[in-house]
């Protein structure tokens, strides 16, 4: 049995839950003390008589462990059949392309690995590509995780070995040799042993304000690793709604619509379920507005809808549900595009015990956002319609990510540290900094025992690239031709 089943009973662990899905006015009072951060820290470090940091090295493959291509294909039933080979073909491009795809087939493989029984709202889908930069509601760049489908309470240990893992894996795609994977994995989880330590030392509130602006990313890097950061940031700067108008739509009749792509990006005349899209998408809204509050509401109740249409986005999401949404203001520069994404069961979900107390899937996106982030987009909501569940968020709003490539290779790790601190800032936000710490410690034991794990596991993941690459030769799953591999 697991170890997150094995803490399912013991009531530290339910609290820790609680604190990680906010429900902690049903566990404590407001008058009730709680324990020091030294005394967090203590608690932390003892548990490493239970669960020795030196474990977390071990990725020992279950005997029983399921087909990765049949996991794939389980989760691909309740997507839109027409895109399934569309996610094959972005999956089968590398392996890295792979693991990012298959967060469900790692869920599985994390859950038989060590943990500590110490919770926080884990991401689900950590890997290197899964960051960048966007604006904050005061409009300035921060560095933070970018994609929370997959988020739901769970061992902090879980995310950090997926970021690790995907290190090493990105590391060898990019042209490294082994070391400079373990190197890589090894940058991730010492930046995240050393901040989430600086974030137990915080109060409360500093940990809830603190964020990774544009200032703090570029005083940690080198003058080389700086000058791309610099690039990446204008460029992100460049992007907003004006800017995706542009690139994203062409004047009909005197109105903007958005350009086909297929099968990418489609305007769909009719939702799956054979209703009128205006109409479909009618229902959407009105229940995504329920989630809103007044201003946002207000806000948004000065915008028309100007035209949909079906996107394909991602590697894992690809055949989800997923729609851009074009409004304009009173006049053609104040355009506003939002997305509407399907979310589904997180792959943790099955792993963890304990009920959840959101309505939805989209609600768990949006509030496991707001808890591992702070201050995430405006426009942040959800709805369910038609027994399916969505949220909403902005399309195009200075948003920017790291291009993974063989002459980025050389400043890796240093962006693997930014990942690792920005790990540690949402694990700090959403479960206890103190005791993470604590068990982490200041020695680079950890480092290593999880870089060996991420080499482990890169290895295996070969193997399960391998296994996909095998399913399509036989005939046994169906690949998109090349062109949509983008």
């Amino acid at each position: 049995m697991n170890a997150v089943k094995r803490h399912a009973g013991d009531r530290a662990h339910l609290q820790r839950l609680a604190e990680a899905t906010g429900e902690l006015a049903l566990l404590a009072s407001f008058t009730e003390k709680r324990p020091s951060i030294a005394e967090r820290l203590a608690e932390g470090k003892a548990l490493r008589d239970q669960v020795p940091r030196a474990a977390h090295a071990r990725f020992d493959k279950n005997p029983d462990r399921a087909d990765p291509v049949a996991i794939l294909e389980q989760q691909n039933a309740s997507r839109v059949q027409k895109l399934v080979p569309v996610r094959f073909a972005r999956m089968l491009a590398t392996p890295f392309a792979f693991l990012r795809g298959s967060a469900a087939v790692m869920a599985g493989d994390l859950a038989n690995t060590p943990a500590t029984g110490l919770f926080v709202n884990a991401c689900g889908d950590m890997h290197v590509s899964n960051f960048g930069v966007f604006a904050s509601a005061e409009r300035n760049l921060v560095f933070a995780i970018n994609d929370f489908d997959e988020i739901h309470p769970g061992p902090w240990e879980w995310d950090l070995k997926r970021l690790a893992a995907s290190a090493a894996v990105a590391a060898r795609f990019m042209g490294g040799d082994k070391h400079k994977a373990a190197d890589a994995a090894r940058a991730i989880v010492r930046s995240y042993r050393k901040r989430i330590r600086r974030f137990a030392e915080m109060g409360n509130l500093e940990v809830w304000y603190n964020r990774i602006d544009e200032r703090a990313v570029l005083d940690t890097l080198s003058a080389k690793a700086r000058r791309r950061a610099e690039r990446a940031m204008a460029k992100a700067r460049e992007k907003g709604h004006m800017r995706a108008l542009d690139k994203m739509t062409e004047e009909v009749d005197g109105e903007h619509r958005i350009i086909e792509e297929l099968p990418l990006i489609v305007r769909e005349t009719h939702a799956d379920n054979g209703t009128p899209i205006n109409e479909a998408l009618d229902v959407v809204l009105r229940s995504y507005i329920e989630s809103l509050p007044t201003d946002r509401l207000k806000l948004l109740s000065r915008y028309r809808i100007v035209d949909v249409a079906r996107k394909v986005v991602g590697v894992g999401s690809v055949g989800t549900g997923c729609w851009v949404v074009l409004l304009k203001g009173t006049d053609d520069d104040d355009p506003l595009f939002l997305q509407v994404k399907e979310a589904q069961t997180s792959v943790l979900a099955p792993y963890v015990e304990g009920t959840l107390p959101y309505k939805n899937h989209g609600q768990r996106v949006v509030m496991g956002q707001h808890l591992a982030q702070g201050a995430p987009d405006i426009f942040l909501g959800w709805g369910r319609v038609n027994d399916k569940d969505f949220y909403v968020r902005q399309l195009a709003d200075m948003k920017g990510s790291a291009t993974l490539s063989t002459e980025s290779l050389e400043t890796f790790d240093e962006y693997c540290a930014l990942c690792g601190w920005a790990l540690a800032l949402a694990h700090a936000k959403s479960g206890d900094a103190a005791l993470i710490a604590g068990y982490c410690g200041n020695s680079p034991e950890l480092d290593d025992a999880i870089a060996k794990f991420a080499l482990a596991y890169a290895k295996q993941t070969d193997k399960d690239h391998e296994t996909l690459d095998k399913a399509r030769r036989s005939g046994r799953i169906r690949v998109a031709t090349e062109q949509v591999v983008k």
